[in-house]
């Protein structure tokens, strides 16, 4: 899976910071992948309060007055980097099995943090989308993309009769992974790999007990 409050540290430009929409194709096309890269590599050795459109110019060889225009800043730089990355496809597990998929994303969500190489990048720009509204609502869309997109694991599992019908497939994919991240961006727990094989393991259990389908309140619940 590759990923990537209030101002402080460095001063930031005053324009509003914007998500860029760039024609398929072309130039608008390569300037913006350079640009995200040169995002994610400034973020990933600088963090947030150390990143600046001046050097996302230089490293990426974009002109900065490009980047004010198109991104607006610093937190549209580092919404746009999500942005990118959730529209990056992501090779679902297909085990014939609800748990063993689960177990399978939860573990690429673990190694991917947890690597040496491959984690500091994900992680930095997790913690600075958290420091602007913007950036936050980034978080936010990309995460409901990535649940979108791997519901069809539980959406299977409802079709071969593993599951209730009406599941709620991102649900239950939220269920299975939020332990992860609990511990990764708010507790600071060490994630190991038998934490995510058990959040895997918890959020099947929950689906098959029928707890991600929808409830009707009776009369006599109100």
């Amino acid at each position: 899976m590759r990923l990537e409050s209030t101002l402080t540290g460095a001063t930031h430009p005053a324009p509003e910071p914007r998500t860029p929409t760039p024609r398929p194709g072309g130039r608008s096309t390569r300037v913006r992948a350079e640009v995200v890269a040169a995002t994610l590599a400034e973020v990933a050795e600088k963090g947030y309060d150390g990143l600046t459109v001046e050097a996302v110019a230089a490293r990426s060889g974009v002109h900065k007055a490009t980047l004010y225009r198109r991104w607006g800043g610093v937190d549209g730089l580092v919404a746009d980097a999500l942005t990118a990355s959730a529209d990056q496809p992501w090779p679902l597990p297909d085990t014939g099995d609800l748990r063993q998929d689960l177990r399978r994303i939860t573990q690429e969500v673990f190694s991917v943090f947890t690597d040496p190489e491959l984690g500091p990048t994900p992680t930095a720009l997790i913690s600075a989308a958290q420091r602007s509204d913007t950036g936050a609502a980034a978080l936010r869309a990309f995460f409901a993309a990535r649940h979108r997109q791997a519901a069809e694991v539980a959406e299977r599992a409802v079709a071969r009769g593993e599951l209730p019908a009406g599941t709620d497939g991102a649900e239950v994919v939220r269920a299975a992974t939020a332990p992860l991240y609990y511990r990764l961006f708010v507790s600071g727990e060490p994630l190991d790999a038998r934490t995510a094989e058990r959040a895997a393991d918890a959020a099947a259990l929950a689906a098959h007990a029928g707890l991600f389908t929808p409830t009707t309140t009776t009369p006599e619940q109100n």
